[in-house]
């Protein structure tokens, strides 16, 4: 665990964009069945939607990846929500998630990764996160069971 973080599973960093990665970082945002409040995808038939309202990722699994000098950092493979602290490999698809005080997400899919974010792999290989052929590393999409507002910091947890 690093310093400077909570002790407990926690929203990272949220991210939002106008079309595609990378996603930029925003103190605090509205989610709802249709997505989180500002973000825009470009390509719906692969992304959005109410089963792929919100992109997650682990901020563990960001910074393996930079270990292994990839140039990857938290919203630029655009996920919207980036989880510190909570064990990835329990997030696979029908767990629910509870984000704060009111948000709550389950996990629909993994997410297949674009060629858009080939820039920031060590030669262009976007696969390393791909559950096929990386499994365990991979971005999830999730729907909200019920909507809310999530900020930095906020608790993150698995529900049975």
């Amino acid at each position: 665990m690093n310093a400077g973080r909570p002790p407990y599973p926690h929203v990272h960093q949220i991210s939002v964009s106008d079309g595609g990665v990378p996603k930029r970082p925003v103190f605090e945002v509205k989610v709802g069945k249709d997505g989180v409040e500002g973000d825009r995808q470009e390509n719906l038939k692969f992304h959005g939607g109410p089963d792929r309202a919100v992109c997650l990722y682990s901020l563990e699994l960001i910074e393996r990846l930079q270990d292994e000098g990839h140039s990857i950092d938290a919203g630029l493979s655009g996920e919207n929500l980036t989880i510190a602290g909570l064990e990835w490999d329990l997030v696979k698809p029908g767990i629910v998630l509870s984000i704060g005080p009111e948000l709550q997400l389950e996990v629909t899919s993994y997410t297949s990764p674009c060629s858009k974010n080939a820039s920031w792999f060590r030669e262009g290989d976007f696969s390393r996160i791909s559950q096929k052929k990386n499994p365990g590393w991979s971005r999830v999409y999730a729907k909200v069971l019920r909507e809310g507002v999530a900020r930095p910091g906020d608790a993150v947890s698995v529900e049975s």
